[in-house]
């Protein structure tokens, strides 16, 4: 999967200016930061939409007389925004999986003065349990930006939610902790994502038996990530694929259209064990 730009008219004299790996680099990190503020500008509008929580619906059933040939269905994707943020960050991925037969798709707002990690989990948690209860579904799918990453992924390895999410994907989770931007720390929940706390203390214990498949998604081009690998899940015991992402930053990876083609990817894989690991690692979105 290729994720790719506009050329831009200045390029030619960029690259005489700038030894060529230092301009290839440069010019990456330019339209990177170019598309941030883009998207910036664009969530910050869509911003009031998703400040509440969304209706909650129940699937149709289907008609009686209607003949079905027997299909495995997908099971429900819950949405899990970033810190300080809402469920309208999705708007795009939501349509992307909804274009691709994804229909049963939920969002679940966390109050931005939620201080503690275990709590949040505690409510996904809920959620989930209300969305199995409402489709009938056994598991769901989660894809979490940044800090809702963080949240499921202590829902499912620490809370026992591994028996009901089969697949969570995260999009520049802090899975061993981010050193970025340390005025932050006055921020309870800020300090749980720092290397060393608790929380990932608690995330790095044992957990053998964990059910759950995991799909990180991290960028080579995150500002929010120090260090970058630090989006990277790297535990014995959990059955993880790490994807890099080359080209876009911390805000676009639940927006881009490549990296949802990826996502749809990693949740409609059927594959399962040290094989498919195997198989997948090293996949660039490049």
């Amino acid at each position: 999967m290729k994720v790719t730009g506009t050329a831009l008219p200045f390029l030619p004299l960029y690259r005489r200016l700038l030894p060529s790996r230092l301009a290839g680099l440069s010019l990456a990190l330019l339209k990177a930061t170019a598309l941030e503020l883009a998207i910036l500008a664009g969530h910050l509008l869509l911003y009031p939409s998703g400040i509440t929580q969304e209706r909650r619906t129940t699937p149709a059933l289907p008609s009686p007389d209607t003949t079905q040939l027997p299909t495995e269905a997908s099971p429900p994707v819950v949405l899990l925004h970033g810190f300080i943020d809402n469920r309208s960050v999705f708007v795009l991925l939501r349509r992307n999986l909804a274009q691709h037969g994804r229909h049963q798709v939920e969002s679940l707002n966390y109050s931005p003065l939620t201080c503690d990690i275990r709590t949040a989990a505690e409510l996904l948690g809920r959620h989930i349990e209300g969305i199995c209860e409402r489709t009938g579904s056994r598991q769901v799918d989660v894809v979490g930006h940044s800090l809702g990453g963080l949240i499921a992924r202590y829902y499912v390895q620490r809370l026992g939610g591994d028996h009901r999410v089969r697949t969570l994907v995260t999009l520049g989770t802090p899975h061993s902790g981010t050193s970025v931007v340390p005025l932050a720390n006055a921020h309870p929940i800020v300090r749980q994502m720092r290397p060393g706390s608790p929380i990932l203390e608690e995330l790095a214990l044992p957990a053998p038996g964990c059910r759950t498949h995991f799909v990180s998604f991290w960028s080579d081009l995150d500002h929010l990530m120090d260090p970058l690998e630090t989006a990277c899940i790297d535990h014995p015991d959990l059955l993880a694929q790490n994807v890099r992402v080359s080209g876009v930053g911390h805000l676009a990876l639940p927006v881009h259209p490549a990296v949802a083609t990826g996502i749809r990817q990693a949740l409609d894989s059927t594959r399962t064990g040290a094989a498919a690991v195997a198989q997948a690692d090293g996949m660039t979105v490049a």
